[in-house]
């Protein structure tokens, strides 16, 4: 699987997220060009905070493998983690993280911050932003946009 098939996934994750009237992130996990993790955006559905699409993704893919571990892994998500979640995939052992749109006010793997990359950290993912960016940061606007209008 390449890059934008599975940004796209992670696209169709997203619109999942909308549907429940969460914000609209979608990830998935992938290894060895199989999708083992899928999630979405679930904090308003579930009232945790916890309910971001990367951990929503790696709690799938645990859940599937019996693993905690994910080396070998890309996480596809179609906003730049955050602190939190940037935090779980080093302590995972993710290989590599690609997203769609950056987060300038959150971004916790190149915007504000590069955890990932953190050469103090045990682990380092590479990242790669940029995938269908467009798209990714098309469904944040529309969301935000009905938000302000109040016609979510």
């Amino acid at each position: 699987m390449d890059d934008i098939l599975c940004m796209q996934e992670a696209l169709t994750e997203a619109r999942l997220a909308l549907e429940s009237g969460d914000i609209p992130v979608g990830a998935v996990l992938v290894r060895k060009d199989a999708i083992i993790g899928r999630g979405h955006n679930t904090r308003s559905l579930d009232n945790s905070p916890l309910g971001h699409a990367e951990i929503n993704a790696l709690a799938d893919a645990a859940e599937k493998t019996s693993s905690w571990r994910f080396d070998g892994c890309c996480l596809y998500v179609t906003l730049e983690p955050c602190v939190m979640c940037a935090g779980a995939l080093v302590q995972c052992r993710v290989d590599r993280i690609v997203f769609g749109a950056k987060d300038p006010k959150g971004g916790g793997c190149k915007s504000l911050y590069e955890i990932p990359q953190d050469p103090r950290l045990s682990h380092r993912c590479c990242v790669t932003g940029g995938v269908l960016a467009h798209e990714c940061a098309e469904i944040l606007r529309k969301f935000f946009e009905a938000k302000r209008k109040g016609t979510d």
